[in-house]
């Protein structure tokens, strides 16, 4: 029987071309094909360290007609590497539909390290790296980005998020909103010629892009929240409950009514006024 390939996955430089690993380099020359979230951008990549392996497409749009495919040449016993545009494969990008794929198929999945946004900002924001929780871009919709948010409010660890340059201040706008004033860190085009820091609480990172137009890709880094594990495991153990259910547990844990609704409203991202008239019309005691 033949030997399936193996899926390396590679890195690639979020900026800075010198940040390429020499491990990179030789795996892309060496690999049958490489697969590229979009294969414009990774040609420049590759031009400029002369690497001429075929280059399949494979993104978001395509992943489910395309995985297969890649999958059946892994298993015919060619080497595809599989490459983001930016940063590490896997994170935020469709890389990890292409690894369970490929895991289910028993086919060897090798990692190679190398440049990760998230973690680059993290470590020289400032803010406690001793646990944190990657959050990546935020829900596309109001309702679902809402209720992660609402979830994450009392979440203790620090977080780190992605955001692109039109969205970074209505999403600071949103964080403080359900987080409220706390320190974070808005990095920008990291190992980029231009890249920046831009350090302090929530509301002043936002009044620094009211007075400058944001530019470029972000990575944003937010201090978690005081409150202890308990506290963030009982916020948790409401996520799955209607206005009305969500308010009784809290009632039922010795909670008075108003502490309720307003814990529940932040909870779910709802304006207090809004969940106040949902326990007024359902009677509850």
């Amino acid at each position: 029987m033949t030997q399936p390939g193996t899926l390396f996955l590679c890195p690639t430089p979020l900026g800075n071309l010198e940040d390429m690993t020499f491990r990179t380099v030789r795996i892309l020359k060496e690999a049958a094909a490489i697969a590229a979230e979009d294969t414009r951008h990774t040609i420049k990549l590759l031009n400029h360290f002369d690497i001429h392996a075929p280059l399949i497409s494979y993104h978001e749009h395509n992943k489910a007609e395309r995985g297969p495919g890649i999958i059946n040449r892994l298993l015919r016993g060619d080497n595809i590497a599989l490459v983001s545009d930016a940063g590490m494969p896997g994170i935020s990008d469709p890389g990890m539909d292409l690894v369970r794929l490929a895991i289910e198929e028993n086919i060897p999945v090798v990692p190679l390290p190398g440049a990760n946004a998230a973690l680059t900002g993290l470590i020289a924001s400032g803010l406690d790296t001793t646990m944190f929780t990657f959050v990546g871009f935020l829900p596309k919709t109001n309702k679902h980005r809402r209720e992660l948010l609402a979830k994450l409010a009392k979440h203790p660890y620090t977080m780190v998020f992605y955001e692109a340059p039109h969205r970074v201040r209505n999403t600071l706008d949103e964080i403080t909103n359900v987080f409220g004033d706390r320190p974070a860190v808005a990095a920008r085009e990291l190992t980029k010629k231009f890249e920046e820091f831009i350090r302090g609480s929530l509301t002043t990172v936002i009044q620094h892009f009211v007075e400058n137009q944001p530019r470029g890709e972000f990575t944003l880094i937010v201090a978690g929240s005081h409150g202890d594990i308990e506290t963030v495991q009982e916020a948790d153990s409401l996520v799955g409950l209607d206005i009305v259910q969500a308010v009784a547990e809290l009632i039922s844990r010795g909670v008075n009514k108003k502490d309720a609704i307003r814990e529940v409203a932040s909870q779910k991202g709802l304006p207090k006024r809004q969940v106040y008239q949902t326990i007024l019309e359902s009677n509850l005691n």
